[in-house]
């Protein structure tokens, strides 16, 4: 007998080489039903996975984002085989689930179109109804060469031939079709219910444009149909919210060709950034923190010394000056440590709170490039803290306290993963175990629940991740705390201790907005463009009903201004009607109509975004009325 230990910590003893299936027979019906995957010591194994000794188990469900996955690579082996039943001729390449569903890249010499899907899915349906057996057999690295060269597949065969020397290579069989693959997979074809293809694209072979450029299909699948009706209908209220589209209508930001990944922010993007980059400063001015701004270009030695050079230099751009290379920065912190190193410090001295609004380059390929989703320059809400090692604790919990206040002010909630060591990692076992120690211990003395992500962390040291949720109920990784015991040793950065000996201070790399860009196309999307009134470009658009209200209009506007309230006068002769409209249309929250009457009672004629006429008020009254919204900024 083996002794399982389950989610909720209980122990249940079972005969060794029972399956994770079995084991969830023994617990319940219902759960072997609704059973994906299993995760055994923190690895995702199939449901047909024995074990053989003492471990944790978890049962993974849809409800579970492994389990998500195992249903969504299936979905993807059964998409493969029903292209290869119709087009035989295709080759395969690979098919993995992704945060939202799965893909699968094909070489083809007729590239796929949306017309193609509804005989795709037909496929996929016949073999859903068929409930082929997944099955998960192994051969030796050259019998797996020799059978995928058999079955035609060019580059399954590349993939196994840079495995190592003697691994065992894995595969899933389903009726006559059989994949290279790692796993894991739903127990049968039957097990998937509700299918729909999305969409499909090109895609180069492993990324590279020098590689051969392959079509990608896109997919989503659910247990119930009507949980695909709902992402259905989020993903249509999604293209609406799309940030490129509204950035563009609402005069936001702009690409151009002359610079792919590099965006152009209009006067009113500016007017956002800018409000955003007001807030984010006077916040960390009440915390505690200092700005600074340091250099973009830096010699080649110092990033060998922070080990990017070795780590990240594929993501970086360089240049040469004075026969020296120099990299542009894809990261904030060398430049912080610098700024430390430059004076001695005391241990009175510490924790240093440094935040550095911090513009970085990186260089991602082509076809990654998203909007500001995914740029090659983007300004970095960055802040840096030195502190000393009995310190950790109490400002990794501010830090925290200081994101979830601004997630809060933002309307959005999120969710927090810890990441551990990875396997390029820098340091020595003890330091990584205390690190990671401490960062668990603070989110559990917070009451914060989190998902542990094993082996993602960065290459010097554990980190915390904070994934936002948008009003799509969307997620979006974007604030992170990093403990990093190696940069202070790499650049021998100390302090004097009380016994006037010097010390390695402790660093905090944090930040909150994560990248400035991108939390802008979140907060588009999130808001449908529809931004709360601290945040509006436009706060109020007054509408003159005639020209003789034009100066009235314009004095309204100054003494608004005045006020810190953005405004702009529609001086256009157009029907109140069309201008109403066209404000609507901009998505200002308010717009005051003025005429006659309103000059004549030194009032306005109010109307709100959303509710739309409000009635006639007194124009100090509604000006109290959106300072009160700007200062508490409220949603």
């Amino acid at each position: 007998m083996i002794k399982i230990t389950l989610k909720d910590d209980s122990i249940l003893e079972v005969e060794k080489g029972k399956t994770i299936l079995e084991i969830a027979k023994q617990i319940s019906e219902g759960l072997a039903r609704n059973a994906m995957a299993g995760k055994v010591d923190n690895q995702v194994q199939d449901l047909r996975y024995p074990l053989e000794k003492d471990c944790k188990l978890e049962i993974l469900t849809f409800q579970e984002i492994d389990g998500k996955k195992a249903y969504w690579h299936t979905t993807s082996h059964i998409m493969a085989q029903a292209i290869k039943r119709i087009y035989p001729q295709v080759k395969l390449t690979i098919g993995p689930a992704i945060d939202n569903g799965f893909y699968y890249d094909f070489d083809t010499e007729s590239n796929f179109s949306e017309t193609d899907f509804e005989k795709i899915e037909a496929e996929m349906k016949k073999i859903i109804k068929e409930d082929l057996p997944i099955e998960r057999f192994t051969l030796p690295k050259k019998e797996a060469i020799q059978f995928m060269k058999e079955k035609n597949e060019p580059y399954k065969v590349e993939l196994i031939e840079e495995l190592p020397e003697g691994e065992t290579i894995s595969f899933y069989q389903q009726g006559e079709f059989v994949d290279l693959c790692a796993g894991p997979h739903l127990m049968s074809t039957g097990k998937v219910k509700a299918i729909k293809l999305l969409s499909t694209s090109g895609a180069y072979w492993r990324g590279d444009e020098h590689n051969k450029m392959l079509q990608r299909i896109y997919g989503i699948s659910y247990p119930k149909a009507s949980e695909l009706e709902e992402y259905l209908t989020m993903l249509e209220e999604a293209k609406k919210r799309d940030h490129k589209k509204l950035g563009k209508e609402l005069d936001l930001f702009m690409m151009s060709k002359e610079g792919p990944g590099f965006p152009f922010f209009l006067p009113k993007g500016m007017v956002l950034r800018n409000t955003l980059e007001d807030f984010w400063r006077k916040l960390h001015r009440e915390n505690g923190y200092q700005e600074i701004k340091t250099p973009m270009i830096l010699n080649e030695e110092l990033w060998h010394r922070s080990g990017h050079w070795e780590h990240y230099k594929e993501n970086m751009y360089t240049t040469k000056i004075d026969e020296v290379d120099y990299g542009i920065k894809p990261m904030n912190c060398p430049g912080g440590m610098i700024v430390y190193k430059s004076k001695m410090h005391s241990y009175r001295d510490l924790p240093i709170r440094m935040g550095e609004l911090g513009l970085v380059h990186r260089h991602e390929k082509s076809g990654e490039l998203n909007g500001l989703f995914r740029v090659r320059c983007f300004t970095q809400d960055d802040a840096h803290i030195f502190c000393l090692p009995e310190q950790i604790e109490s400002e990794i919990a501010g830090i925290i306290q200081l994101i979830d206040k601004v997630y809060s002010i933002f309307g959005l909630t999120y969710a927090v993963e810890l990441s551990t060591r990875p396997e390029n990692s820098m340091g020595t076992d003890e330091q990584w175990n205390m690190a990671e120690d401490a960062l668990k211990k603070v989110l559990k003395d917070l009451h914060i629940p989190y998902e542990l992500n094993e082996g993602d962390g960065a290459f010097y040291g554990p980190k915390i991740d904070f994934h936002i949720r948008d009003s799509l109920g969307r997620s979006w990784q974007c604030g992170t705390i990093q403990l990093d015991f190696q940069m202070p040793e790499r650049f021998d950065l100390t302090y004097i201790g009380e016994d006037g000996e010097k010390h390695r201070p402790v660093m905090l790399h944090r930040v909150i907005f994560g990248a400035i860009e991108r939390f802008i196309g979140i907060l588009i999307e999130n808001f449908a463009g529809a931004f709360p009134t601290w945040l509006a470009p436009v706060q109020v658009k007054i509408l003159p009903i005639t020209d003789r209200n034009l100066d009235y209009a314009k004095e309204i506007s100054k003494q608004m201004e005045s006020k810190g309230i953005r405004t702009e006068v529609d001086e256009r002769q157009e029907k109140i009607g069309y201008k109403i409209r066209e404000a609507q249309m901009e998505k200002v929250p308010y717009m005051l109509v003025v005429g006659d009457k309103e000059m004549e009672a030194k009032a306005v004629g109010v109307r709100e975004r959303k509710n739309g006429d409000m009635g006639q008020m007194p124009l100090q009254e509604f000006i109290a009325k959106v300072q009160e919204e700007i200062d508490s900024f409220a949603l």
